[in-house]
C-alpha cells in the first residue's frame, strides 16, 4: 500500500506521446484534464507516480513502436521505480482493447479515445492497482517478450481456437485428479480496461488543453472519425464515424489561440474536406465519392456548416497568422474550397491532398472513390484557382497487386506532376481490412525496393522545385535556432505522411549557427524548412530571401 497522503500531495504523472498530430491534440486534453483534477505533470518519467503511454497503431511499424515503448518503460521501472503505476492509452486499446490484457499484464490501466477526460479518475486507479499488485506479489515482465507480443497483435484477427481445457480442484485426468493445495495465493487484479467499443467523443472549447506544440503553433481539431472504406485503412475502426465540431466551436478556440500568440492555426481531422456535411439532416455516410459528395454538397441549405464557411469565418479573425490545412481527400474538393482558398489570404497556399496510388486497378483495389482522370483534372483545377500554391501528397507502394506496370505508371506520375512535398508508404498489411485478405502480396523487399525508387524519384523533383525558389523573397514563420550538428542530422517522418527526407549530405556545407523557420509550403515536422543565417526573432513572420538550398531545405537571409 502506498504511503502517499494524496489529499495532501498530488500525484507525479508523466506522459508520452506517439503517432500523429491528432494524437498529439489527444495527449494536450489528457495533459488538461490531469491538472483539472488536481494532479501534477512531470516531464520525467523517471519519477512520476503514474506513466501514460499515448499510443499508435495506425501501421505495423506505428504500432511495433509503441509495443517497444510500453515494455521499455515497464521494464524502466522495475529498476527505479517500482511503484509507478503505467496506463496506456489511445489507438493500440481501441483496436485490441479484449487482448491486451493477457498480453500486457504489467499495464495498470487501459484507456481508449472516449476515455481522455477521464484520464484523472483512470490514473489514480492504476496508481492503485499497481500497488495492489505489488502487495499480492506480482512478478516482473521480461522486456524479451517483444517479438512475441508483435506477432501475436498480428494473429488478433484470425479467428481463435478452441480454448485449452481448465484444470479442476481435483487436478487432471493424467495424474488421477490429485492435487495439492497448501494455501491460496494472492491473485494480482487484471489491469482495469476503459475503452468504447465505438468511439463517440469529440472536444470542445471548454475541454481542458496544457499545449505540448511551440507558443506560435497550433493543432486545432475540427472533426474526429472517417467514414471512408478504403481498404488498407484500420482508422474508423480504431476512430469511430465521422463527427465534426461545431463551426462556433472551433472559432472561439481559434480566438483563444491567437490572443495567446498563436501565428499559425492547423487545422486536423481524418479528412478535413468531409467537415460539416456529417451535420446536414438525413445525414447519409454514403457519400464518398466525388459525385454523391458533390451532390450532397450542391443540396445544402445557403446556411450550413462547410470547410468554407469555417476557413472564412478565420480568415475574418483579426490578427497576421497562417491557417493551414491538413488530411483532405481528393474525392471531396469541390469549386466553392479551390475558390474559398484563393480569396482568404491567411489561409497558406498548401494543400495536403494523399493520393495513395495513380494507377486505376489500384485506386479501385483501396477503394479510394477516384479514378486518375479524377486526380488530375482535380490538380489542374487547383493550380489554376490558386496560383503559387504548393502540392503535398502520399504515395502506398507494394498495395496487394501493384504491378511492376503499375509501380512505373506511378513514378511516371510522380515525375511529370512535380508535387512540391511528397512521402511514401510501403504498405503495411493490417488484420481486420479488406486489403489485409487480398491475393497478390507484395514481398517486403520488393515494397522497399519500391519505396526507394520513389523517393528518389522524388529527391530531384524536390531539388529542381528547391532551385527555383533560390532570389524568391518568402514569408517565413520563424521556429528558433539550429545547430549545424542538427541539420546533419534532420530525419523527419510522420506515420501518416510517409518518410519525407533523411539525413541531407549537403547540409554539411554549412557552418555555424542558423534559425529554423518554415514557409507557407512548410507544415510542421513533416514538410522542409528554411535555414536563416542572420538575426530575426524566433515565434514571428519575417520576410527572407533565398539564397541557396538542399535536396528538400531551402537557404536564406533576413531581408
Amino acid at each position: 500500500m502506498s504511503d502517499r497522503k494524496e489529499n495532501q500531495t498530488p500525484l507525479n504523472v508523466g506522459l508520452v506521446s506517439l503517432g500523429c498530430a491528432k494524437n498529439l491534440v489527444d495527449a494536450e486534453i489528457m495533459l488538461g484534464a490531469l491538472a483539472k483534477s488536481g494532479l501534477a505533470v512531470t516531464n520525467d518519467a523517471a519519477s512520476a507516480d503514474v506513466l501514460i503511454v499515448n499510443t499508435c497503431s495506425f501501421i505495423d511499424t506505428a504500432q511495433e513502436e509503441s509495443v517497444d515503448t510500453i515494455l521499455e518503460f515497464a521494464a524502466a521501472r522495475e529498476q527505479t521505480n517500482p511503484r509507478q503505476g503505467l496506463v496506456v492509452a489511445g489507438c493500440l486499446p481501441q483496436r485490441h482493447r479484449d487482448q491486451l490484457p493477457d498480453l500486457f499484464p504489467e499495464v495498470d490501466v487501459f484507456m481508449g479515445i472516449d476515455q481522455v477526460g477521464r484520464v484523472g479518475e483512470l490514473v489514480r486507479q492504476a496508481h492503485a492497482h499497481r500497488a495492489a499488485r505489488l502487495a499480492a506479489g506480482a512478478t516482473s515482465h521480461d522486456r524479451k517478450r517483444r517479438s512475441q507480443v508483435v506477432d501475436r497483435l498480428g494473429e488478433l484477427e484470425q479467428k481463435a481456437g478452441p480454448e485449452p481445457a481448465q484444470e479442476t480442484l481435483r487436478g487432471t485426468e493424467r495424474f488421477g485428479h490429485t492435487r495439492t493445495v497448501i494455501a491460496p495465493a494472492p491473485t494480482p487484479a487484471p489491469p482495469v480496461v476503459s475503452v468504447n467499443l465505438r468511439p463517440t467523443y469529440i472536444p470542445d472549447y471548454a475541454t481542458p488543453r496544457f499545449r505540448l506544440t511551440p507558443k506560435h503553433l497550433a493543432y486545432v481539431k475540427i472533426a474526429e472519425g472517417c467514414n471512408h472504406p478504403c481498404s488498407f485503412c484500420i482508422i474508423p475502426r480504431m476512430r469511430g464515424s465521422y463527427r465534426s465540431r461545431p463551426q462556433a466551436d472551433i472559432v472561439r478556440e481559434a480566438r483563444a489561440l491567437l490572443a495567446a500568440g498563436v501565428k499559425e492555426l492547423n487545422l486536423i481531422s481524418q479528412d478535413s474536406t468531409y467537415y460539416g456535411l456529417d451535420l446536414r439532416a438525413g445525414h447519409s455516410r454514403a457519400i464518398s465519392s466525388p459525385e454523391r459528395f458533390s451532390a450532397a454538397a450542391r443540396a445544402l441549405p445557403a446556411n450550413a456548416t462547410t470547410l468554407s464557411t469555417l476557413l472564412r469565418e478565420l480568415n475574418d479573425l483579426p490578427g497576421r497568422f497562417w491557417i493551414r490545412l491538413l488530411y483532405t481527400h481528393p474525392a471531396h474538393w469541390t469549386e466553392e474550397l479551390i475558390r474559398t482558398i484563393a480569396e482568404c489570404p491567411k489561409v497558406a497556399r498548401y494543400a495536403d491532398i494523399p493520393l495513395q496510388h495513380i494507377h486505376d486497378h489500384l485506386l479501385e483495389r483501396m477503394r479510394r472513390e477516384t479514378s486518375r482522370r479524377h486526380i488530375e483534372e482535380l490538380l489542374v483545377r487547383i493550380r489554376a484557382g490558386i496560383p503559387g500554391i504548393a502540392l503535398r501528397t502520399t504515395f502506398i507502394v507494394g498495395f496487394p497487386g501493384e504491378t511492376e506496370a503499375c509501380f512505373e505508371e506511378l513514378l511516371r506520375f510522380i515525375r511529370e506532376t512535380r508535387f512540391d512535398r511528397l512521402g511514401v508508404f510501403t504498405y503495411s498489411r493490417e488484420d481486420g481490412t479488406r486489403a489485409g485478405k487480398m491475393a497478390g502480396q507484395i514481398p517486403a523487399k520488393v515494397k522497399q525496393q519500391r519505396r526507394d525508387l520513389a523517393m528518389a524519384e522524388q529527391r530531384r523533383v524536390a531539388r529542381q522545385v528547391a532551385e527555383s525558389q533560390v532570389g524568391r523573397r518568402l514569408r517565413v514563420l520563424v521556429e528558433g535556432t539550429a545547430s549545424p550538428r542538427q541539420l546533419r542530422q534532420a530525419n523527419i517522418r510522420s506515420w501518416e505522411h510517409g518518410f519525407l527526407r533523411e539525413a541531407d549530405p549537403s547540409m554539411d556545407n554549412l557552418k555555424g549557427h542558423y534559425l529554423t523557420a518554415r514557409s507557407e509550403a512548410d507544415a510542421p515536422d513533416i514538410d522542409g524548412r528554411v535555414y536563416i543565417r542572420g538575426v530575426v526573432a524566433p515565434g514571428n513572420f519575417a520576410e527572407v530571401k533565398v539564397i541557396g538550398h538542399t535536396d528538400y531545405d531551402l537557404i536564406a537571409k533576413p531581408v
